[in-house]
C-alpha cells in the first residue's frame, strides 16, 4: 500500500512545484506592468536626496524581479553643495537598488542595496580646507533613523541605511573649482552602515593622471579599508584606516606626482594605518624600496630601505607628537625621533641617531634625488653620531619692567657626525681622493644666507687634499635639510681638475679636455637644493600646507648656483677645428648665474698675438638663440699670416705633403656658433693697408658671415659686408665673397697705388668680388666680381709711360669694371670735359704692385 502512496506523493509534489514556477513566471509578466513606477520614482529620488543631503535626478525608474526584486534607475545625477563647485558630486548611467525581501512580509518596501557601475565620484576640497564628504556623511548619518524605506510604514522604527557600492568607476580629485589631474580609476568603492552612526569604507583602485600617458600596470594598486563612527563634525569624527599602496614603480610614481619622469627606478611598498581622530590619530608607517636607483646607471648593490615611523598627529593644530622612525640601512642603523608642535612660537625639537651608516648610501641617495654624478663614482666609509634640535624657550620676565630674552644662548642645533675612513674612488679618477676623518658640526648661519625655522644653523666640514697645485684644494660644505653651501679655493692640476668636475656632473666638464699646461686656481661657490622640483605639487601644497606644520614642509626647490673664477695661466688649448693650439699665457673665467665671461685672455695663435673676451650665456629658451659671444683685439696684421695661421698655408707638392695629405681626415671639424666683433691696429691686405678696422662676425659651421665691415682705406672709408667659407676637405680651397662701399677716397693715395700722379676732389666707388684659394696668387687668378667707381674735377699724369689726353684734366670720369683673368678691366666708362664724352681703356693687374695699364691711341696703333 506504501509503495503505491510513495509515486503520488511525488506527482503531487511535482505538480506544486510546476504551479510555483507558474505563478513566479506570470508575476514576472504580470505584475511589473501594474506597479506604478511613477510614483516609486519620486520616493526612490527624495529618499537617496534626504540621505545624501544633496539634489537627486533621475530619467527613469524600472521594476525588477529577478535575480532580486528592485529598481533600475537611469541617469543618476547627484547635484554638489553650491560651496563646492557647480560639477555633480556623483554620475552614474544605470544603477540597480535592490529591496530586503523581509520587509514585504512586513507590509513595508525598503532598499537593502544600491549598485552602479562605471561611476563618476568627485573628492572636493574647498578653500578653508574642508571635504565634500565632511556634509555627505554627516547628513547620512543624520538621516538614519528616519531613512531607509519607501511607504507609509517608513517611519515606524529605525532601519539601515542601503549598501551602497560602484565598480569600475572613476574618483577625480578637485581643488575648488579646479579639477586637478590626479584620478583613481577602474575603482571599486563600497559604503556600508554597520549599525546606526557606525560605517564601512572599502576601496581599490589605480592611481592615474587624466594630462599625461602613463603605464598604469607600473603606478601600483591602493587598496583602503576604513571604519569611522558618526560625529558633529568630520575631524571628531572616530575612525580606523588602513591604506596600502603597492607595486608601485618609481619611474611612473614620479611622473604621476611630479608630472615628469624624474629618473627613478626600483620598486615602492608603503603601508598606512591610523586610528583615532582628526583631532588626534595615532599614525604607524612603513615604507619599503628595492632595487631603488638612477636610470642612467645600474649599481653593483642597488639601494634598499624599510623605514617604520609611528606618530600622534593632530591636524587640526597642524602638530606632530611621539615622533619615532627606525630603518636599517646597510650594516648601519638610522633612528629618528622629535615632536612638531602647532601654533605660532612653538619651536620643534628632533634627533637623528646615525650607527655606522655607509657612506656608499648616503652617495646613493644623492644620486636617487640628483641626476649628473658620475656613474662609476664609488665611495667607502661609514658615518656615526647624533644629531639634536631643541631650541631654548624664552625666559619668563621676573616682573613686569623686565624683557623676555628671546635669544638663546646657544644654538637649537647640538652634536656632530663623523665619517670615518673617506674614499672616493672610481668614475673616471685616476687615483682616488682619501680623506682619513670628516668631522660635520652645527654652524651659524652668516647674515647672507636665508634659513628657515628648521634651519637657523647648518652643518659644516672643512676638507683639504692635494689636486696636483702647489697649494692644496680646500672645500668648506654647509649642509642643511633642504640644501648645501660649498666654497672651494686652491689649486689642481688641469687633468685633476678635469676628472673632478666630470665626477661633480658639470655639464661642460668635457671642454677642459683641450687645455694642458700648469696648475688652475680656483675661488668658487656654489649652492643649491638637494632636490629639483620640475613643477610644484597641487594635492601636496595644497592639502598637506593646510594640515601639517608649515616647518614640516620643505621651501620651494631652486635651481643650482655656481659663482666665482678660474684662473689659467700657461695653458694651451687646442680644438679640432683649429689648425694649431692657441697659446694662453693667462685667462680668468668669471662664472655667475646668468653667464661665463672669460676676461682678460691673453693669447698667441702662432705669430699673432692678441686679447680677447668670450661671454657664454648659462640658459637660453628656446626658439631663442643665443650662442657665445667674443671680442678680439689685435695689433698690426697681416692677411696672409692670418690665414695661414687660420686654415694653414698651403701643402706643396712634396712626399711628405703627399703623404699628410692622406693622413688628413676626409672632412673638416665644424665650427661652432659663435657671435662677436674682431678690431686691430691694421691689417695689411698686399700693397693696401687697412687702418683701424673692425668686423662683426658670425661663425658658421664651415666658415663665417661678416654682416657688418669697417676700416680706413687709401685716405677714404670703406664699408662692407661678406662671406668666408672654409674648405670642406683637404683637396678644396677655402672661398671668399665680398661687397663694399667705398667713401672719399684720396686721389692722390690711390694714383701712388697704381703708379701715377693723381689730383682732384675724393672719389667714391662700390665692388663686389668672388676669390678662391690659399696664396695670393690662387686668389688673383680666381677672382671674379665688377668695380664702379666715380671721379668728380680730377686730372691723371703718368710717371712713367702714357696716359690718354681725356684724364688730363676731366669734370666727371664714371667707369664700370670687370674683375677676371687676374685683372681689373674698365668695360663702360665716360670721360667728361665740357661737352666732349671720351672713353678710357685701361686694366690694372692684380698684382704687387697693381701698376695701371692704359690701351694706346688709335693713331698711335696705326703708325706702328
Amino acid at each position: 500500500m506504501s509503495e503505491v502512496k510513495q509515486p503520488k506523493q511525488r506527482k503531487r509534489k511535482r505538480l506544486w512545484l510546476a504551479l510555483a514556477a507558474l505563478v513566479a513566471i506570470l508575476a514576472v509578466l504580470i505584475v511589473p506592468p501594474l506597479v506604478s513606477v511613477s510614483r516609486y520614482k519620486a520616493r526612490v529620488t527624495h529618499l537617496i536626496s534626504a540621505t545624501l543631503g544633496r539634489p537627486v535626478r533621475l530619467s527613469s525608474v524600472e521594476v525588477r524581479l529577478l535575480p532580486r526584486p528592485g529598481f533600475v534607475l537611469n541617469d543618476l545625477t547627484v547635484a554638489e553643495d553650491p560651496a563646492y563647485g557647480a560639477e555633480p558630486v556623483l554620475q552614474a548611467n544605470t544603477v540597480t537598488a535592490s529591496i530586503r525581501l523581509l520587509s514585504l512580509w512586513r507590509g513595508r518596501l525598503e532598499i537593502d542595496s544600491i549598485s552602479m557601475d562605471e561611476a563618476s565620484l568627485n573628492l572636493v576640497r574647498s578653500a578653508p580646507g574642508l571635504w565634500n564628504l565632511d556634509s555627505i556623511l554627516r547628513t547620512a548619518a543624520a538621516q538614519t533613523q528616519s531613512a531607509g524605506s519607501i511607504g507609509p510604514a517608513a517611519a515606524e522604527k529605525p532601519v539601515h541605511l542601503p549598501y551602497f557600492e560602484a565598480t569600475h568607476s572613476r574618483i577625480n580629485i578637485k581643488n575648488g573649482v579646479e579639477k586637478l589631474p590626479f584620478s583613481l580609476v577602474d575603482a571599486k568603492i563600497s559604503l556600508e552602515q554597520q549599525s546606526p552612526g557606525e560605517w564601512r569604507i572599502r576601496l581599490r583602485g589605480q592611481p592615474a593622471r587624466t594630462d599625461l600617458s602613463l603605464e598604469q600596470a607600473d603606478t601600483g594598486l591602493v587598496r583602503l579599508e576604513a571604519e569611522l563612527r558618526s560625529a558633529s563634525e568630520l575631524r571628531q569624527m572616530p575612525l580606523r584606516l588602513d591604506l596600502d599602496w603597492r607595486e608601485a614603480q618609481l619611474g611612473q610614481l614620479t611622473r604621476l606626482l611630479l608630472g615628469a619622469d624624474a629618473g627613478w627606478r626600483g620598486d615602492l611598498t608603503g603601508q598606512l594605518h591610523i586610528e583615532g581622530s582628526a583631532d588626534a590619530a595615532q599614525i604607524k608607517t612603513r615604507l619599503r624600496a628595492t632595487g631603488v636607483h638612477r636610470a642612467e646607471f645600474a649599481p653593483a648593490a642597488p639601494m634598499d630601505f624599510d623605514a617604520n615611523c609611528s606618530l600622534v598627529a593632530h591636524f587640526s593644530a597642524r602638530a606632530i607628537d611621539n615622533l619615532v622612525c627606525d630603518s636599517p640601512l646597510g650594516a648601519g642603523h638610522l633612528r629618528v625621533t622629535g615632536n612638531l608642535p602647532g601654533g605660532i612660537g612653538r619651536e620643534p625639537n628632533f634627533s637623528v641617531a646615525l650607527e655606522k651608516i655607509p657612506v656608499a648610501a648616503a652617495l646613493d641617495a644623492l644620486r636617487t634625488v640628483r641626476s649628473g654624478l658620475a656613474s662609476g663614482i664609488e665611495a667607502s666609509g661609514s658615518a656615526s653620531g647624533t644629531l639634536s634640535y631643541a631650541p631654548a624657550s624664552p625666559e619668563v620676565p621676573a616682573s613686569a619692567g623686565h624683557r623676555p630674552s628671546l635669544k638663546p644662548e646657544l644654538g637649537p642645533l647640538t652634536g656632530s657626525l663623523a665619517v670615518e675612513g673617506f674614499q672616493l674612488s672610481g668614475g673616471g679618477l685616476s687615483e682616488p681622493i682619501q680623506i682619513p676623518k670628516i668631522l660635520l658640526q652645527p654652524m651659524s648661519v652668516s647674515p647672507g644666507q636665508q634659513a628657515n625655522d628648521l634651519q637657523p644653523q647648518m652643518l659644516g666640514m672643512t676638507v683639504a687634499f692635494p689636486a696636483g697645485g702647489t697649494t692644496p684644494l680646500t672645500i668648506h660644505a654647509s649642509l642643511s635639510l633642504s640644501g648645501y653651501l660649498l666654497t672651494v679655493s686652491g689649486q689642481a692640476s688641469i687633468r685633476r681638475a678635469r676628472e673632478l668636475a666630470r665626477v661633480a656632473g658639470f655639464a661642460d666638464a668635457a671642454a677642459l679636455n683641450e687645455l694642458a699646461g700648469g696648475p688652475v686656481s680656483v675661488d668658487l661657490t656654489a649652492e643649491g637644493p638637494w632636490m629639483l622640483t620640475a613643477r610644484p605639487l597641487p594635492l601636496l601644497d595644497q592639502t598637506l600646507a593646510h594640515t601639517l606644520p608649515s616647518r614640516v614642509l620643505p621651501p620651494a626647490a631652486s635651481a643650482d648656483s655656481l659663482a666665482g673664477t678660474v684662473t689659467l695661466r700657461n695653458a694651451n688649448w687646442k680644438a679640432a677645428y683649429l689648425v694649431n693650439a692657441v697659446l694662453i699665457s693667462q685667462a680668468t673665467l668669471h662664472i655667475s648665474a646668468g653667464q661665463l665671461r672669460w676676461e682678460p685672455v691673453v693669447f698667441s695663435y702662432g705669430p699673432i698675438k692678441g686679447t680677447a673676451s668670450i661671454t657664454v650665456p648659462a640658459a637660453c629658451e628656446a626658439p631663442l638663440a643665443c650662442p657665445p659671444s667674443f671680442q678680439l683685439q689685435f695689433g698690426a696684421l697681416d692677411a696672409g699670416l692670418l690665414q695661414a695661421a687660420f686654415l694653414g698655408a698651403q701643402a706643396r707638392g712634396t712626399m711628405l705633403s703627399t703623404l699628410i695629405e692622406r693622413l688628413r681626415p676626409t672632412a673638416a671639424p665644424a665650427w661652432p656658433r659663435l657671435e662677436g666683433t674682431v678690431k686691430a691696429e691694421s691689417l695689411l691686405l698686399g700693397p693696401v693697408t687697412l687702418h683701424q678696422p673692425s668686423a662683426t662676425i658670425t661663425t658658421l659651421a664651415n666658415g663665417a658671415d661678416i654682416s657688418a665691415f669697417d676700416a680706413g682705406l687709401l685716405g677714404g672709408r670703406v664699408h662692407g659686408s661678406g662671406v668666408f667659407h672654409a674648405a670642406a676637405t683637404a683637396k678644396e680651397k677655402p672661398s671668399y665673397q665680398f661687397e663694399a662701399q667705398f667713401d672719399k677716397l684720396s686721389p692722390q693715395a690711390v694714383g701712388q697705388l697704381l703708379g701715377v700722379r693723381a689730383t682732384g676732389s675724393a672719389f667714391d666707388g662700390h665692388a663686389k668680388i668672388e676669390l678662391t684659394g690659399f696664396t695670393s696668387g690662387d686668389l688673383a687668378a680666381s677672382a671674379t666680381g665688377a668695380l664702379h667707381f666715380e671721379w668728380q674735377r680730377g686730372s691723371v699724369a703718368a710717371t712713367s709711360g702714357s696716359v690718354p689726353p681725356s684724364l688730363a684734366r676731366f669734370d666727371r670720369w664714371t667707369a664700370d669694371s670687370e674683375i677676371a683673368n687676374g685683372a681689373v678691366t674698365l668695360k663702360e666708362n665716360q670721360v667728361k670735359r665740357g661737352a666732349s664724352v671720351q672713353p678710357v681703356q685701361a686694366a690694372v693687374p692684380l698684382a704687387d704692385p697693381p701698376r695701371i695699364v692704359f690701351a694706346a691711341p688709335k693713331q698711335a696703333q696705326a703708325k706702328r
